[in-house]
């Protein structure tokens, strides 16, 4: 994929399993919520895999180590070796060691996933800013992390030491909803101290890099449901994408998306990879999708016609797209989505 401006998703007369070698997956509103399966992604990834597609799985949450989410995604139903798990955490220390020698103290904000990832570099995880650390990382400990872990991280700081954060997610999507993440805590960080980290996750290129070296890949096909990591970290490695709406991203978000944010694809969910897409073709002043077609008003975004929800969302992207050009477009597509039930 190219840098340029896109106006419109995708068609594909290939099954996306097919077209790509490798499947670049999210876990959180991906394959699961909470811990739970998402619906059809059990059997959706058990036919790309038998048909020859390598699923590899990227996170940011640096909390878990690569064995215990491939356990995990194995109990789900989804057989997983963890060398196809591909954390922020393992991103983030790659970046640290790179810039510090061999058995340098790191300071650990975080989960266990930071350590062993850190362990993995021939680097040494402690706990204090007393520890004469020449790092500080900074990941998702998830809701039990200790309020003074924060004022440790300050601490070193302030007295110079480089800081380093896993990924700046501002949110995690659960099973009883949206939760503060990794960014969030980053932020308080930030405010207390006035200082910038070095970001490793998605959707920045050390991420990419660390995926690439760890998979392999040729042909891959990111598949994510967050325009601002997911989506933006396929824009910035030059590689398509697949937006799932299972996870953070709702119609209004997507419609009114920047180029960087943009994705290749569009689907309901993760039976999407075993299809191909339709295509969206201009007609007129508008576009067509299916039995839909979409055009760009004065004020608003406007539908016309009947058929699959997701035919009429496409050619809306493709309206929205067209009128913003390498901008937001602040269209009103409300009218519009409610119609298709989005």
């Amino acid at each position: 994929m190219s840098q340029s401006v896109r106006t419109r998703p995708e068609g594909s007369g290939q099954a996306l399993s097919e077209a790509y070698d490798t499947a670049l997956l999210d876990l959180d509103g991906v394959v699961y919520a909470g811990g739970n399966a998402i619906a059809y992604a059990v059997e959706s990834l058990a036919t790309a895999r038998t048909g020859g597609m390598h699923l590899a799985y990227v996170t940011n949450n640096a909390l878990r180590t690569p064995d215990v989410v491939s356990a995990h995604l194995t109990a789900l139903g989804i057989p997983t070796a963890a060398s196809d798990v591909i954390t922020s955490a393992q991103a983030v220390a790659r970046l640290i060691a790179d810039q510090v020698p061999r058995g340098s103290r790191v300071l650990v904000i975080g989960g266990e996933g930071l350590r062993v990832a850190l362990r993995e570099r021939g680097l040494e995880p402690v706990e204090s800013a007393d520890d004469d650390p020449a790092a500080v990382v900074q990941g998702f400990g998830g809701p039990e992390l200790p309020w003074g872990r924060f004022a440790e991280a300050c601490y070193a700081i302030a007295r110079g030491v480089p800081w380093f954060a896993s990924n700046t997610d501002l949110t995690i999507p659960s099973a009883r909803g949206i939760a503060p993440g990794n960014g969030a805590a980053v932020q308080v960080v930030r405010i207390a101290t006035g200082a910038e980290p070095q970001v490793a996750g998605k959707p920045l290129p050390p991420m990419h890099r660390e995926t690439i070296l760890r998979t392999g890949a040729e042909r891959p096909l990111v598949v994510g449901d967050r325009l601002d990591t997911d989506i933006e970290g396929a824009f910035n490695g030059g590689v398509d994408s697949l937006l799932v709406l299972t996870g953070v991203t709702d119609g209004p978000q997507l419609l009114a998306a920047p180029p960087q944010h943009r994705p290749t694809y569009v689907d309901a969910d993760l039976r999407g990879m075993l299809t191909g897409q339709p295509e969206v073709m201009a007609e007129g002043d508008g576009f067509r999708c299916g039995g839909w077609r979409a055009r760009a008003g004065a004020e608003r975004l406007e539908l016309d016609g009947e058929g699959e929800a997701l035919d009429g969302l496409r050619a809306l992207c493709a309206a929205a797209w067209t009128s913003a050009g390498d901008g937001l477009c602040e269209l009103d597509g409300g009218k519009a989505l409610a119609r298709l039930g989005l």
